[in-house]
């Protein structure tokens, strides 16, 4: 398997998008036998260690640049960790083994495994800090929404876009302490609400598939590997994306140099997250608005997947039985 270039934007063998739901659906298998035992710790390192265990067998030189930490706070899936075959193209990889471990020791909705894979250099190697985040669907001219604004200014020109009354917008926000004064804000215009206990990578793509999740706009402060791999979605389905990490503290603006962060005001763009040939995977552990989650059978397990390229704007769903 090698890089191929078509002279279009395609830099990324198709072939290794199957490779990714692979990778996904054993990690979530690994993660569901955890779902309602109430061990985040647990389930996190089940799914780890399966995301791991696969990506060795998938014919790639990657390299870990959103992952579990750095070396010395992960054993694995550790940030600049080389992981594939080695004899493949060069890529670097972002992981979310298991966003919403809370949501999956619970067993609440939305708990699932994440991957993205671009070609090397693609993806922005983040360090594990909070960012500031607004996101909207594809379909709206460029700056409808911008992290400069208030959140009232947002989404009073979001609703002129899509020509309804401001009363009609839903926003989502991660239901955080911090974002009190944001929600307050929000209601006292009229903007209806969807509070999400967890998984931000989910409510990013949300706030692209209004007609499905009624959900237009994604607002608030999330942790920046998310927003990583929020990108890398929005990349292969469209939309609008800013994002601003949040370094409030000297040792946080110290890391972020360290792994290359030049500018620590910078806002980002979509491309300026995640840029050439991305390929994304997301499968569900427990069931959510985006994808169902793993379901046990007396012979099998059924497994519900996400798959994305952005090259080709191809969105497929993919239903696998896996003999137990």
């Amino acid at each position: 398997m090698k890089l191929t270039s078509t002279g279009n934007g395609a830099t990324i063998a198709r072939n290794l998008t199957l490779e990714l739901v692979r990778v996904t659906e054993r990690a979530a298998i690994a993660a569901s036998g955890w779902r309602g035992k109430g061990d985040e710790k647990a389930a996190d390192a089940a799914a780890v260690e399966a995301m791991r265990q696969e990506l060795q067998n998938v014919a790639i030189a990657g390299r870990i640049v959103i992952g579990e930490g750095e070396r010395d706070e992960a054993p694995m899936l550790f940030i600049g960790e080389e992981v594939g075959g080695g004899e493949g193209p060069a890529v670097d990889i972002a992981v979310d083994p298991l966003e919403g471990t809370t949501l999956c020791a619970k067993n609440q909705p939305d708990s699932i495994c994440v991957l993205a894979m671009a070609e090397r250099g693609g993806l922005l190697n983040a360090p594990d800090v909070y960012m500031h985040k607004i996101a909207i669907g594809a379909g709206y001219p460029e700056g409808t929404v911008d992290l400069d604004r208030t959140p009232v200014e947002n989404v009073k020109m979001l609703a002129a876009a899509k020509g309804v009354p401001i009363s009609e917008i839903t926003a989502c926000v991660l239901d955080r302490p911090r974002h009190a004064g944001l929600i307050e804000e929000l209601r006292s215009t009229g903007v209806a609400v969807k509070l999400i206990s967890d998984g931000d990578i989910a409510g990013v793509i949300h706030a692209t598939n209004t007609e499905e999740t009624g959900i237009d706009i994604y607002l608030g402060s999330g942790g920046a590997p998310e927003g990583v791999l929020a990108a890398a979605a929005l990349r292969c389905i469209g939309g609008q994306m800013q994002a601003r990490l949040i370094l409030d503290t000297a040792e946080k603006r110290d890391r972020a140099k360290r792994m290359g962060i030049s500018d620590p005001s910078r806002k980002y763009g979509v491309m300026d997250l995640a840029s050439g040939d991305v390929l994304f995977a997301a499968t569900g552990v427990t069931d959510g608005s985006l994808l169902e989650g793993v379901r046990v059978r007396k012979d099998a397990l059924v497994t519900s997947t996400i798959v994305m390229r952005s090259w080709s704007q191809t969105v497929r769903w993919i239903k696998a039985q896996h003999a137990r």
